[in-house]
């Protein structure tokens, strides 16, 4: 029996709907901001109504939360995925720090999105109860490379997870959030896909260097 009934094919066509006006409510997010988006301009660039966004998400607020959401969740997927297996402990974070920057700068505007809810001293994540109950699955995978670099010597004591975790985001997240003012004032720019790999190799040797560094220097 075929399962191509009208209440599958309603509800295909919702989560399409939902989709598509996710995609473009990320990107009216990204470039207007919170305030500057507005749900009457989502509606008009999706295939649907303003009625039927207030109905998926229940209001403006719903969505912009949904949105963050879906950044963060690509965020927490992409480090989740990463395999380090076989890998000694410098070349685990030296691999974890570069996909990191892979991610981050092909998303911009995920990187975008957190930037604006900073803005907002991240008044709309604190009440994302999806966000908040998945934790930081990140800092076990960072807790249990620094504790293989320990055990062998090869890592500073008093190295934390979190600590290295905003280190490798800062340098990933940097030529997004300030790629034009940088741009400006250097007259380089800093996603130039001619100096990526260097990016790269210089994160990771960052980090590296930092974890080898006797403790307390």
């Amino acid at each position: 029996m075929s399962d191509q009934t009208p209440n599958n094919s309603r509800q295909r066509d919702a989560v399409r709907t939902q989709a598509e006006i996710l995609d473009i409510a990320t990107r009216e997010f990204a470039e207007r901001g919170y305030a500057g988006a507005r749900v009457d301009e989502i509606a008009a660039l999706t295939r649907t109504t303003k009625r039927m966004i207030y109905y998926y998400f229940g209001g403006k607020k719903q969505l912009y939360i949904k949105v963050l959401e879906r950044a963060y969740t690509g965020i927490q997927e992409a480090e989740q995925a990463v395999d380090i297996t076989g890998l000694d402990p410098a070349e685990a974070i030296r691999h974890l720090a570069q996909l990191t920057f892979d991610h981050h700068t092909s998303h911009a505007d995920s990187i975008r999105l957190v930037g604006i809810e900073n803005i907002h001293r991240a008044e709309h994540l604190a009440k994302s109860e999806t966000l908040v109950k998945a934790g930081t699955p990140v800092i076990d995978l960072i807790s249990g490379i620094l504790a293989r670099g320990r055990e062998q010597g090869i890592f500073r004591d008093d190295a934390d997870a979190v600590d290295v975790h905003m280190m490798i985001s800062s340098f990933a997240v940097f030529p997004v959030a300030n790629r034009h003012t940088f741009g400006t004032l250097f007259g380089r720019d800093p996603l130039d896909p001619g100096r990526r790999a260097h990016y790269r190799r210089m994160l990771g040797d960052m980090v590296v260097a930092y974890l080898r560094s006797p403790a307390g220097s």
